[in-house]
């Protein structure tokens, strides 16, 4: 049934007031080497904003504790990313969760697999890391799926969704709560469409969509190529450099207005707020969402 909302569609103010709460309920990352962004974040962000400490193929879990540990001190929720395919060994992955747990006081983590062509240790997939246990029993108490509007370049579709259905399975038989973070992506179709299947297959599980934080043209495009944005970046491309350029130098506000005009609209909607990929940019994605914080909020 079409509501009067979608009919009418909602007011500026409306979806503006809807872009701020999603950017206030929101998340943005930083890299493990750069423990010293934590500080320059917690200045323009309010108090306990989940901030992202990524593990990239350079670094192993270990490296990342320096950061997430200032991200706590800094008065924020630090949130490791754990790649599976990059962990060496059970016991890496128990020791590590351990200290994070006791030192920095983590209570969730976004667990993907990660792209290394060969898993480095026993964890071929973010399933096999979450059927060990560990999580829990070194007292994690959420998880974050990770969810690809545009498909993933090397998991097939059915696969993916194969995935999906059983960590959230896993999770809940392990008393974990399980939220939802999206890829970034320019194909603002594909995001509302995968919105509308995420509501439809996992109702209730909270969604996160990610958007691509302000940078500039040559770090994005390095950075969707690495991510398998596919379907973003043929549509950049064919419209030549210029697109590329008008994407990367002005913030992600409309693709933002997009999420917040179909949540209006759509009541089924469980899009909670938004994830901000810094590209290493932690700083200037912290000033962005910044910028939504004085904005009112309903209810």
């Amino acid at each position: 049934m079409t509501t009067a909302m979608e009919r009418s569609g909602p007011a500026a103010s409306e979806i503006g007031t809807a872009a701020a709460e999603l950017v206030v309920s929101g998340s943005l990352e930083m890299g493990a080497h750069r423990p010293e962004d934590a500080r320059t974040i917690a200045a323009v962000l309010p108090a306990g904003t989940p901030v992202y400490v990524n593990h990239l193929p350079r670094h192993s879990l270990a490296d990342s504790l320096s950061s997430l540990v200032a991200v706590r001190e800094a008065g924020l929720e630090p949130v490791p990313h754990i790649a599976a395919r990059r962990i060496a060994s059970r016991a890496e992955f128990d020791s590590f969760l351990g200290r994070a747990v006791a030192a920095a006081g983590v209570r969730k983590a976004l667990v993907i697999g990660g792209d290394e062509p060969a898993p480095r240790g026993p964890y071929a997939d973010a399933v096999s890391l979450l059927r060990e246990g560990i999580f829990g029993a070194c007292g994690v108490r959420e998880i974050g799926i990770a969810s690809y509007p545009e498909g993933h370049p090397r998991i097939p579709r059915a696969t993916l969704e194969r995935a999906f259905g059983e960590k959230l399975s896993l999770a809940a038989a392990q008393g974990l709560g399980a939220y939802i973070v999206t890829q970034f992506s320019f194909a603002p179709a594909r995001v509302l469409e995968h919105c509308a299947a995420l509501a439809r297959s996992a109702p209730g599980v909270p969604v996160y969509v990610g958007l691509a934080g302000p940078t500039s043209a040559r770090t994005l495009l390095r950075f969707a190529q690495r991510c398998g944005v596919s379907a973003s970046l043929r549509a950049l491309r064919a419209q030549g450099m210029g697109a590329v350029q008008l994407v990367t130098h002005t913030d992600p506000g409309d693709q933002l207005a997009a999420v917040a005009r179909y949540c209006l609209a759509h009541e089924s909607c469980n899009v909670v707020g938004v994830h901000v990929f810094s590209f290493g940019g932690a700083a200037v994605a912290a000033a962005w969402m910044n910028r939504y914080f004085g904005q009112p909020r309903t209810g």
